[in-house]
C-alpha cells in the first residue's frame, strides 16, 4: 500500500471545494501541523537555472514518498502517513555552502537535474523543525525566468499557471504537490516506470489557451481518464489567492 493513497481519495473532493473553504484550518491543532521541508541549493557564485531547480524539487518530493523506507514496514512510514493524512504542506528554503551540507545529514532525498539540486526531507511537526532547517531563509532569493526549450518526451509534464506569478520557493512546493498527486493516481506499471527513471519530469509554462483547455477543475475524473491530467489547488496561505490552481501534471 502506497502512503499516497489518501491523496487519490481526496483529489476530486478538494478540487470541488469553494475557494474560501480551501483555507479553513479550524479543525487543526496548531501543535500537530506538519510540513515537508524542501531545501533548494542556491550557491551565490553559481546559481542554478529556475526550471532545473523546479524539476529537481518535483522529483525529490515524490521520491521521499515512494522510497522503500516509506512502505508500511519502513522507518519513514509513520511520519509520512501522519503528514499525508492531513494537509499537504511544504516549506521551501534556500541553502548554500556549509548549510547545504548540513541538511544532507537529515532524513530525505537529494535530486540533481542539470546541475540544480534540491533535497526533500522527511515531514515533521512544524514546531519540531530541526535547527539545521529552521535557520535557513524561506524568502529573499529569486531566480530569473529561463528558456528551457522543448520538454523531453517520455516524462510527465508539469505546467505552471501562466496567469499566476510565483517565487521559485512557492513553485518548488507546488510542483512537489503535483508529482505526489500524479503518483497517487498512476497504475502500478506506470509508477514503476517513472520510479525507474528517477521520477524525472519537465516543468514548463504553457500558453494560456493550452492551460485553459487542460485545466480539469470542472471534470477532474474525466480529465484524468481522457488526458491524464491532474491539478494542484492551493489553500492560499502564501502568494496566491485561496483556491488557485497553480500546476497541472500530465502523465507521460
Amino acid at each position: 500500500m502506497s502512503v499516497l493513497e489518501p491523496l487519490a481519495a481526496r483529489y476530486a473532493y478538494w478540487l470541488g471545494l469553494p475557494a474560501e473553504a480551501t483555507e479553513d484550518t479550524s479543525d487543526e491543532d496548531p501543535a500537530e501541523v506538519r510540513a515537508m521541508p524542501v531545501i533548494l541549493r542556491m550557491e551565490r557564485a553559481e546559481p542554478p537555472s529556475r526550471t532545473a531547480l523546479l524539476e529537481a524539487s518535483a522529483a525529490a518530493a515524490v521520491a521521499v514518498c515512494l522510497d522503500e523506507r516509506a512502505l508500511p514496514e519502513g522507518e519513514w512510514h509513520e511520519p509520512l502517513k501522519a503528514w499525508v493524512d492531513g494537509r499537504i504542506r511544504k516549506v521551501a528554503r534556500r541553502a548554500r555552502g556549509a548549510h547545504w551540507q548540513a541538511v544532507q545529514e537529515l532524513p530525505g532525498i537529494t535530486v540533481e537535474v542539470d546541475g540544480a539540486e534540491a533535497r526533500a526531507l522527511l515531514p515533521c511537526r512544524v514546531i519540531e523543525t530541526p535547527k539545521e532547517v529552521s535557520r535557513l531563509q524561506i524568502s529573499g532569493s529569486e531566480l530569473p525566468a529561463d528558456e528551457p526549450g522543448a520538454a523531453p518526451a517520455g516524462v510527465p509534464r508539469l505546467l505552471l499557471n501562466p496567469e499566476v506569478s510565483m517565487t521559485v520557493g512557492k513553485g518548488a512546493a507546488q510542483v512537489g504537490h503535483a508529482t505526489m498527486i500524479l503518483a497517487s493516481l498512476l497504475d502500478e506499471p506506470g509508477l514503476a516506470a517513472w520510479a525507474e527513471a528517477g521520477f524525472r519530469c519537465s516543468v514548463r509554462t504553457p500558453p494560456v489557451a493550452t492551460w485553459k483547455a487542460l485545466c480539469p477543475v470542472e471534470d477532474p475524473e474525466g480529465s484524468w481518464r481522457r488526458d491524464g491530467v491532474v491539478a494542484v489547488r492551493d489553500a492560499g496561505f502564501t502568494e496566491v489567492d485561496p483556491g488557485t490552481v497553480t500546476v497541472l501534471a500530465q502523465r507521460a
